[in-house]
């Protein structure tokens, strides 16, 4: 994996005034912890589409926190064909489940150029001793995403074609919100190959389900522009299966 940190001494302090730093760290640090917290952080290069942050079997080292764009996370099957686990959002941590093994388990792709900070673990876990705040915030991060595995496996469980898309976008409506971005008005940077791979379905299906939803007025789609214009409907094709 190359190295591509920018060493930023001028840029201190620059995480408490990041727009999504509430949703990587907790609030209610002092300006002493928030420095502490700034002075480990590496601000990395920017990943081009289809760059590599970490592939599967990479030593790992640190954590990454997501500032802009956007990755998806895949596994590899015996038979070479990826298996895609899900989407990551600013505000996303990444490589939290390589902690316990020492390796990446997975691999992490940007779908555009994306913008990360990297976290070397050890100096994090130093600091979380001193700022308890810190460790009881990873604990729950990891939780979080355990939660989503547990989620994605029961979208992809015995919920209908239809149901599982629309899933995928209120969920994804839910997190660009949460991120003071419209809910209703976002570009989907998921590829339909991607989206089918990620609910288990053809990506025939994927299109097809798509041309429904907007014919039945859920949503408007224009390439990768999607605007969601009745939610509720949406919603209830979820909480009927």
């Amino acid at each position: 994996m190359t190295n591509n940190v920018v060493d930023l001494e001028s840029a201190r302090s620059v995480c408490q005034q990041c727009g999504i730093f509430k949703l990587c760290f907790p609030m209610g640090l002092n300006m002493g912890e928030l420095d502490k917290l700034d002075s480990i952080i590496k601000r990395r290069q920017p990943l081009e589409k289809g760059q590599y942050l970490y592939q599967a079997g990479d030593p790992f080292k640190s954590i990454f926190a997501l500032r802009s764009g956007s990755l998806k996370t895949y596994l590899m099957s015996q038979d070479g064909s990826e298996h895609v686990i899900g989407i990551k959002m600013p505000g996303d941590l990444l490589g939290l489940s390589a902690i316990s093994s020492g390796h990446f388990i997975n691999s992490a792709k940007a779908l555009e150029t994306s913008s990360v900070c990297e976290i070397p673990y050890e100096r994090l876990e130093e600091l979380a001793c001193l700022i308890p705040g810190l460790q009881h915030h990873l604990s729950s991060m990891m939780s979080r995403e355990i939660q989503e595995e547990q989620e994605k496996v029961a979208i992809c469980g015995k919920m209908p074609a239809e149901a599982r898309l629309a899933s995928v976008l209120v969920t994804l409506s839910e997190r660009f919100a949460s991120r003071g971005f419209s809910a209703n008005d976002f570009n989907l940077s998921m590829s339909r190959s991607d989206i089918a791979n990620m609910l288990g379905l053809a990506v025939e299906t994927v299109s097809r389900l798509f041309s429904h939803f907007q014919e039945e007025g859920l949503i408007k789609v224009e390439r990768k522009h999607v605007q969601i214009l009745d939610k509720e409907k949406l919603t209830a094709l979820i909480k009927m299966n």
